[in-house]
């Protein structure tokens, strides 16, 4: 990835925090096939290895977990959000004509070996977390117990688990950095203004700590 000192995020917590707030990742392979995409939720846990460690569970359908090989080194792509940005929300723009469309973005680059699992105690351990984090804002949590027990058996025999030993982390925040204060301060305004809160309020952010 194309990454320009000003645009550059190594703050690990940070790109943890990112990875957790954002979990579809796009995980990357070049296994027997070539090269492969597939799109999952992942489960971080911060505190094992390193840099941590990410899971998540395929389909044994898929034959991502024969076509990869046990400590292949794979990259999984998370995406905490985007936006067009037009040269007519920067002040400096109607002053000088000297602006250009942009498009701004966070993402992070997670660079591990990864691992499958074929192991039923392991894929039920994955499905519980991921159940239990994002059934948690529900007013009636869902749990695995709440389906008949045979049923959630056999649905776990359809699955892999995986996990990515976390190797390296490249962070990218792209919010006009090379833009002066007032510009950045602009186009936030303007974003939020769309509905796009993520990446407007991560300009604003930036805007109120750049001096003008």
């Amino acid at each position: 990835m194309y990454l320009p000192a000003h645009f550059n995020e190594s703050r690990t917590d940070i790109l943890h925090e990112c990875i957790a707030q954002h979990p579809f990742g796009t995980l990357i392979t070049h296994g027997k096939s070539g090269l492969d995409a597939n799109h999952f939720p992942f489960e971080l846990a911060v505190n094992e290895g390193e840099l941590g460690v990410l899971r998540a569970h395929i389909a044994r359908a898929n034959p991502l977990w024969q076509d990869v090989e046990n400590g292949d080194e794979v990259l999984v792509v998370f995406r905490a959000g985007d936006a067009y940005i037009s040269p007519n929300w920067y002040p400096t723009k109607h002053e000088t004509q000297k602006q250009v469309p942009t498009w701004n973005y966070i993402v992070v680059h997670a660079y591990g070996r990864i691992h499958f699992h074929d192991d039923e105690k392991f894929v039920r351990g994955v499905v519980a977390r991921l159940t239990r984090t994002h059934e948690a804002s529900q007013s009636t949590p869902w749990k695995m117990t709440d389906a008949p027990r045979d049923y959630i058996d056999s649905l776990l025999q359809r699955i892999i688990g995986l996990q990515i030993d976390i190797a390296r982390l490249v962070g990218k925040s792209k919010l006009g950095q090379d833009e002066v204060a007032r510009d950045i301060l602009r186009a936030g305004e303007a974003l939020r203004a769309r509905g796009n809160y993520q990446i407007g309020d991560a300009m604003l952010a930036h805007a109120a700590g750049k001096p003008e």
